[in-house]
């Protein structure tokens, strides 16, 4: 299977974004295409209803992954009880095409105990963009942030941490495999 990763951080250390770089590798060791795109690293340009940005690169590269991908998985700090601009934004340039019947991780950290207010907001775009949402979704926050700090190897994350990780990645793809497998 083929699973896109959007990886909404404009902060280069943000534990959102290592975090899916481990659910990229832990996807690509089950035997799966895993594309990372990561917004701090390629930037899309602001959303405008006015200009579609044809030819810009990284738009290009996002919207090619998406349409390629069986399964998707939505990375973003929480600022502020919500997810990241940058992400907002490079959801805004997508569209039902892109998503439509299409499994969505959702996976959020934050600063305090947990970031539900933005994986709730994840989950309803996804709704409104036709994709079906994990029913599982991902928050650290706390000391669980530091098990994905940089420098920090995968093989030193939290014991509990990396349980949890890897039971919602596994039903993750499981749901991929059927909606896959439906259409």
């Amino acid at each position: 299977m083929r699973i896109t990763l959007i990886a909404g951080s404009n902060q280069k250390a943000a534990t959102s974004t290592r975090l899916t770089e481990y659910i990229q590798h832990l996807v690509q060791s089950l035997g799966h295409q895993a594309t990372l795109i990561d917004l701090n690293k390629t930037p899309v340009p602001f959303y405008s209803p006015d200009n579609a940005h044809g030819g810009h690169e990284a738009l290009e590269n996002l919207k090619r992954a998406m349409h390629e991908a069986d399964g998707i998985v939505l990375a973003t700090p929480e600022y502020h009880s919500g997810i990241s601009g940058v992400l907002k934004n490079a959801l805004d340039h997508l569209g039902q095409d892109h998503f439509n019947n299409k499994a969505v991780l959702s996976v959020s950290s934050a600063g305090g105990a947990v970031a539900v207010s933005s994986l709730t907001q994840l989950q309803t775009i996804v709704r409104n963009l036709h994709g079906i949402n994990c029913p599982e979704w991902i928050s650290i926050g706390g000391d669980q942030r530091k098990s994905f700090q940089t420098g920090v190897a995968y093989s030193d994350i939290h014991p509990d941490v990396d349980k949890r990780v890897r039971r919602v990645v596994n039903s993750f793809l499981d749901l991929t495999t059927v909606l896959k497998v439906r259409q």
